[in-house]
């Protein structure tokens, strides 16, 4: 994420006034927009990294005792995912524009991830063609990546780069994102709790009845069952917009979020770990974005984070598939002792890290402007906020 900026609802209350560490903007409509939010962008490279971590495990670099500490440290990275699910509510909802046409808000969304998302998918699509080992998927499966709706059917959910299946359940976000904004626009502090209760309620139901299988396929992937995180994170945005988030503060949110994530071994793999950090994201998230507005400490808005963070979408999109190349030279599974896994793992982070700069300089960036211009020239003043 660049900034979390937007334009504040009318006669919307404030947390605080923006310091230091915020900066505000003016629209063409005299609008004062939402402050930006730093430690959110440096929050999401966290995020990516542990997706990162989880798949330097799943690949096996580490044997032995590294790979024993590996598994402690990344086995339960997939929650990253939830925690971009939780961020984007959050984001999207603070930016929210009042009187936004939803055409307009689902071009801004397009603009935002197709282009990576296509790029990436062709990538993976030559790399199907070139390298052993590397899954080519049937022109219907192709056809769902590239529209965004494979996650939709389990077989399909991780056809070209697998790391799209979360793009697809986004994009069911962003369609049902409208009447979310128009929903908690309509409702006061109460109604916000009362949904952001009734989202955790739901995850939990969820995990509770994936665990018994009690639906065809995993819940994992399927969009629907990952909504109640996204629209958890906007009500817990809508509350710090009208200065009703009454959350624990940066530390304390932060040792909740890590509490939980070291709990994901004790509950059953896939949708359930989710139990374990959904609360600790929903009260770390804003606790950051309240730091912000109030010019409080917080080591997620540093400089190298925050540049971080802008490539994180980019990266995320991207490691996988570094990951997967790497197959072709390493093997499956190598198990490689400490200091072999520890410079095979910083090659492919490098990589991964190089690759992300390019998509974001010149593809993400470059894409996005040339789909915000104005049909007559013009440019439209977009907010230039992440998923």
């Amino acid at each position: 994420m660049t900034t979390a900026t937007g334009t504040a609802p009318a006669g919307t209350p404030r947390t605080s006034a923006a310091p230091a560490a915020t900066t505000t903007r003016t629209t063409r409509a005299g609008r004062t927009a939402a402050p930006s939010l730093p430690s959110l962008t440096g929050l999401r490279w966290m995020a990516a990294l542990l997706v990162f971590g989880l798949h330097v495990h799943n690949f096996g670099y580490f044997g032995g005792t590294a790979g024993r500490i590996t598994t402690w440290a990344f086995g339960a990275g997939g929650t990253g995912v939830s925690f971009f699910f939780v961020l984007s509510g959050f984001v999207l909802m603070w930016s929210a524009r009042p009187g936004d046409r939803a055409p307009a808000f689902w071009r801004r969304r397009v603009a935002r991830i197709l282009p990576v998302h296509l790029v990436t998918a062709a990538l993976a699509l030559l790399m199907a063609w070139t390298l052993p080992r590397m899954p080519m998927p049937t022109p219907t499966q192709g056809l769902a990546n590239v529209l965004l709706v494979h996650s939709w059917w389990r077989p399909w959910w991780q056809t070209l780069d697998p790391v799209s299946w979360s793009l697809a359940c986004e994009a069911f976000f962003y369609a049902a994102f409208p009447l979310l904004a128009l929903l908690l626009r309509r409702r006061g502090a109460r109604g916000s709790a009362a949904l952001a209760g009734a989202s955790l309620l739901a995850v939990l139901v969820l995990a509770w009845a994936d665990a018994h299988h009690w639906f065809g396929q995993p819940l994992y992937s399927f969009p629907a069952a990952r909504l109640p995180e996204f629209v958890l994170g906007a009500a817990v945005a809508r509350l710090v917009l009208l200065d009703r988030w009454r959350g624990p503060g940066l530390e304390g949110s932060l040792a909740l979020a890590i509490i939980g994530y070291f709990l994901v071994p004790q509950v059953t793999a896939g949708y359930p770990a989710t139990t374990c950090t959904v609360l600790g994201f929903a009260l770390l998230i804003p606790a950051a974005a309240v730091a912000d507005l109030r010019g409080l400490p917080s080591l997620w808005r540093h400089r190298r984070l925050v540049r971080l963070g802008e490539l994180s979408f980019a990266f995320y999109m991207v490691h996988l598939l570094v990951l997967r190349a790497g197959t072709a030279l390493l093997g499956v599974k190598p198990r490689y002792g400490l200091a072999e896994g520890l410079t095979v793992t910083a090659a492919a982070f490098t990589v991964s890290l190089a690759l992300s700069w390019l998509l974001y300089e010149k593809v993400e960036r470059p894409a996005r402007r040339l789909l915000l211009r104005r049909r007559r020239g013009g440019r439209e003043r977009a907010a230039l906020v992440d998923r």
